[in-house]
Parts: C-alpha cells; sequence; structure tokens
C-alpha cells in the first residue's frame, strides 16, 4: 500500500503539471457578443503586477500549513505520555516509524496530494469551459469592422477574431474557476480544520479562533483582489472557494479522520468452548428410581384425625402406641 500512494501522488504531481505547462489539453474557445461590457474592462498587466501575485500566493499555501502542522505535532508530541503513543510498521517487521515522523509526513503527505488535486481541478475546470475573463477583449482586441459588428446582440463564434497576443488569450479564456481562490481556500480550510482539532490551548480560548478567522480572511482576501483587479468574476471566486473547500473537508474528514490516531485492530476473539456432556457409563440407560413413601412420613403432619374430632400429634402417636 506505501508504494502503490507513492504512484498515486506522482500520477496527481504528473497529471497537474500537464495542466499547467503544457498544451496537452487545449483551452475551449467560446464565443462573445460585440461590444459585451461584462468582458471589457481594462487589462490589469501581468500576474507579477498583481497585489497578490502568485508566488506569494503560493508560498503561503505552502508555507502557513507546513509550519502549522510542524509545530502542532512537536507540542502534542512533548506533552504526551508515552503509554499512549503508537508505534506503527511501515513495511516489515523489522522497520518502525517515529510517531511523530508519521504523523508529519502522513497529515503533510495528504495535504500536498490535495494541492495537487485542487490545482487538477481548476485547470480542468479551466480548460473545459473556457470562459473569459473580465479583461479579455481588452487583450483580444477583435476587429469589430472586418466582424461586422453592428449591433450589441450580434455573437462571434470566429476563433480568428482575436489580433492580440496569442499566449494573452489563451490566459485570458481561463477564468472559472479561480484557481487562486481555490488553492487559497484549500490551505486556510485545512489549516484552520487542523487547529479545531488537534491543537490543545490552555488558559486562553481566542487563540484558535483568532488563528482560524486570521487564515480565512487571508483567503477571503486573495479573491477580492482578483475581482477587483478584474482578473476573475465573483462566480469565479466562489467557485474557486467551493472546490478548495470542498477537497480539504473531504480529505481532514475520510481520508485521515480528523486527524485523529488510528487504532490498531485486535485479532478477533476464539469462539467459546462449551464442556461436553456427560454420558452414562458403560453405555447403560438411565433409570428413574420410584419413590417410596415411609409409614412415619404419614404421621409427620401437625395434626391427626380421629374420630370426633381433631387430637395434637403427640397425642395421637402415643394413643396408638398404647394401642
Amino acid at each position: 500500500m506505501f508504494y502503490f500512494q507513492l504512484v498515486i501522488m506522482a500520477g496527481t504531481v504528473l497529471l497537474a503539471y500537464y495542466f499547467e505547462y503544457t498544451d496537452t489539453f487545449p483551452v475551449h474557445v467560446q464565443g462573445f457578443f460585440c461590444f459585451d461590457k461584462a468582458f471589457s474592462k481594462p487589462h490589469p498587466g501581468p500576474e507579477d503586477d498583481s497585489k497578490a501575485p502568485p508566488v506569494l500566493v503560493y508560498s503561503l499555501v505552502t508555507a502557513i500549513p507546513t509550519v502549522t502542522i510542524l509545530l502542532g505535532e512537536l507540542a502534542s508530541f512533548l506533552t504526551k505520555p508515552e503509554a499512549t503513543q503508537e508505534k506503527t510498521i511501515v513495511t516489515a517487521d523489522c522497520c518502525y516509524f517515529n510517531p511523530l515522523l508519521r504523523r508529519i509526513v502522513r497529515f503533510l503527505g495528504v495535504y500536498s496530494f490535495g494541492l495537487f488535486t485542487t490545482t487538477i481541478f481548476a485547470n480542468a475546470g479551466q480548460v473545459v469551459t473556457g470562459n473569459q475573463t473580465p479583461h479579455f477583449l481588452s487583450t483580444c482586441r477583435p476587429n469589430y469592422t472586418a466582424l461586422g459588428c453592428h449591433s450589441p446582440l450580434q455573437y462571434i463564434t470566429e476563433q480568428r477574431a482575436c489580433t492580440g497576443n496569442p499566449y494573452l488569450i489563451t490566459s485570458a479564456r481561463k477564468s472559472f474557476p479561480s484557481k487562486d481562490a481555490a488553492l487559497s481556500m484549500y490551505s486556510a480550510v485545512y489549516t484552520v480544520m487542523y487547529i479545531t482539532l488537534v491543537w490543545r490551548t490552555k488558559g486562553t480560548r481566542l487563540t484558535k479562533p483568532t488563528l482560524c478567522l486570521t487564515f480565512l480572511s487571508l483567503a477571503v482576501l486573495v479573491g477580492i483582489m482578483r475581482v477587483a483587479e478584474y482578473r476573475n468574476h465573483w462566480s469565479d471566486v466562489l467557485a474557486g472557494y467551493l472546490t478548495g473547500g470542498a477537497i480539504a473537508a473531504f480529505l481532514v474528514t475520510c481520508v485521515i479522520n480528523n486527524f485523529q490516531q488510528t487504532q490498531p485492530q485486535l485479532p478477533p476473539l476464539p469462539p467459546p468452548v462449551h464442556p461436553p456432556r456427560p454420558e452414562p457409563s458403560l453405555n447403560m440407560p438411565m433409570v428413574a428410581m420410584p419413590c417410596v413413601e415411609s409409614p412415619l412420613e404419614k404421621l409427620s403432619g401437625p395434626q391427626v384425625r380421629v374420630t370426633g374430632g381433631y387430637i395434637g400429634h403427640q397425642e395421637g402417636v402415643g394413643n396408638l402406641n398404647k394401642s
């Protein structure tokens, strides 16, 4: 199972690479209406000129969960009694992982898998839909005269309608969902769930809520900046939030069991052994003996009936002995 997980992780990274840096999956080309104001916003410039550039977003998305998980696991390992710590076999009966190292590798490995999965989902949505950004027409620079645009209701479907930079035009067709919003929300939800479920703060009740709200606010701020700079629509950002949050919640709940310690499987109990039934010796059938009643037992009652009335037990016995 360990090597199988490595193969899955490698395949996920490779697929994310092909979506991000190659033309293996061509972008769907959508048409547009002439003079559409929804796509006529000014060009905001390259991504590196943004107030939330990809380098900063990706650095925070990688660093914040890593540091949070390392600090949480170190604190939990140092304060936990040795008797309650787990010991897990990895490959054979002779090979063991330290409990601290095992939990760190497990949580960060699942986080990395989810990070690449979120990238794949976002890139796949952008390639399949081909929705334009708010500044698409500023990048496309269509020749309305050659296209015969005389009315805003005229729909242009020609693939060669754009005269701008082909690379910028392709990037302007990747708007839904917002990848930066998806990655930011995925990182924030994963980190918030880890803090809520694992961290144990004594003496104050405001540390965990403050950290959680800070990380969520940073994720929301990234989406607001994308909309304010005309790089995405509100619908793109909301779809990115939903994608990243859903993936994080699924991995935490269903894959790593809410960051809880895995319980070892105990072997099943053997069935109860019933003692054998005793058998009669010499294979002789058991015969019930008849019960013979003694004459004295008949006189052992409290009273003896005599003609003319009742007398006590002792008097009746004495009279009988005299006779």
